[in-house]
């Protein structure tokens, strides 16, 4: 999949794992913020915007936490375009959800061309492949057969099958587990096969820029915690207009992490 960025974009905005819950309303809050003040064209979410997700049937009934927040990004693609990629926590957002907020749900990885370079967003877990356990899981979840048959299943067994998951993630994060970082290999491969030259991902927790080789990098984005960890980060692209190039400046693409209060 291809997204050719639009003539009139000029900032682009990536976020990623927000992991949005009630239970963690500082968070919320500052995404809330986030949106009502960014002047973005085009908003890009990595994955893991929700903590959890176990079906587009959890806005069924218009109340939830969840309802509300698709009513917030409903409200904010009336000035930007919104596009959301899969993570490892809310992968069964489907096409409901998606007309409800009124965005676009990209592939992983997903390709993205500007006048000037091409991008590869990805969410990042299908580069983790040392974290083999995982790796097992995501390819039996990741199924149609496995999904059919998990939203077969009643809404609270689900949500109760997710808080179990959950626990056991909780579980092993206080046990001081070591968790396996991207394979700079495989991330070169998928750059290299696409002929992308910078690569976009979250899903780590570890902001960070990693130059794979002379031509190729990785840019990691910073996950969303106001309710403990008092972090908030925004990866900010530029395009300059075509009217800024000339035969002697040939603008490029400028991309700079921005705290969320330099934003609000």
């Amino acid at each position: 999949m291809e997204i050719h960025a639009l003539p009139h974009w000029r900032t682009l905005d990536f976020i990623s794992d927000l992991h949005l819950q009630a239970e963690c309303p500082a968070t919320f809050h500052a995404w809330q913020t986030y949106l009502q003040h960014t002047s973005a064209d085009a908003l890009f979410i990595l994955g893991d915007w929700f903590e959890v997700w176990v079906g587009d049937d959890m806005l069924d009934s218009g109340n939830t936490f969840e309802a509300h927040c698709t009513q917030l990004l409903l409200q904010a693609a009336q000035r930007m375009q919104i596009f959301i990629l899969h993570g490892n926590r809310d992968f069964l957002l489907g096409q409901a959800c998606m007309g409800a907020c009124n965005a676009t749900l990209i592939t992983d990885p997903c390709v993205l061309v500007t006048p000037h370079q091409r991008y590869l967003l990805t969410h990042g877990d299908a580069l983790c492949t040392d974290d083999t356990a995982y790796m097992q899981f995501r390819s039996v979840v990741r199924t149609e057969k496995w999904q059919d048959q998990f939203l077969s299943q009643p809404l609270a067994q689900r949500q109760d099958i997710a808080r179990q998951l959950r626990q056991q993630s909780e579980t092993r994060k206080q046990s001081g587990a070591e968790y396996a970082d991207v394979n700079n290999g495989l991330a070169l491969e998928w750059l290299q096969s696409h002929q992308a030259h910078i690569m976009i991902h979250g899903h780590t927790h570890k902001p960070a820029q990693h130059l794979l080789d002379v031509q190729h990098e990785r840019w990691v984005l910073s996950d969303w915690d106001m309710d403990s960890a008092k972090r908030a980060e925004v990866l900010r692209m530029t395009i300059p207009a075509q009217t800024e190039r000339t035969a002697n400046n040939l603008a490029e693409d400028n991309l700079q992490r921005l705290s969320l209060d330099t934003i609000v």
